[in-house]
């Protein structure tokens, strides 16, 4: 009888470090999904970072040459207005002088459509 209780002690010795090799092993394997989720985020925070870099750098090369290209613009717009303005101020005398010569010096004349009543 000794023998068999010695016999049920080890099985029940056995069955607790069997269990205490699987608790052993879930916590690793718990600790190592931790530490690759870690891993895991810590990578997709670098490559986000260095995408929103190129990002920015792409951004800036755009935005930077359409301001160069409004400031063309802007000049452009510019210096049209400045020919326009002095086309007109050099030649609104001549315009107005010929406006009202043409309103002022009428000649009366019979259209060649006329036809006299007999």
């Amino acid at each position: 009888m000794t023998s068999q209780s010695q016999g049920i002690q080890q099985l029940l010795q056995a069955e607790k470090r069997a269990k205490d090799k699987l608790e052993e092993a879930k916590k690793r394997k718990g600790k190592r999904l931790r530490q690759a989720k870690e891993e895991a985020i810590a990578e997709i925070d670098h490559y986000r970072l260095q995408r929103e870099k190129e990002f920015r750098n792409k951004q800036t090369n755009v935005m930077g040459s359409q301001g160069n290209l409004s400031a063309k613009i802007e000049e452009q717009t510019a210096e049209t207005i400045r020919n326009l303005t002095s086309s007109y101020h050099k030649n609104m005398e001549s315009m107005m002088k010929k406006l009202l010569s043409t309103i002022y010096e009428i000649n009366p004349e019979v259209h060649p459509n006329f036809r006299h009543a007999v």
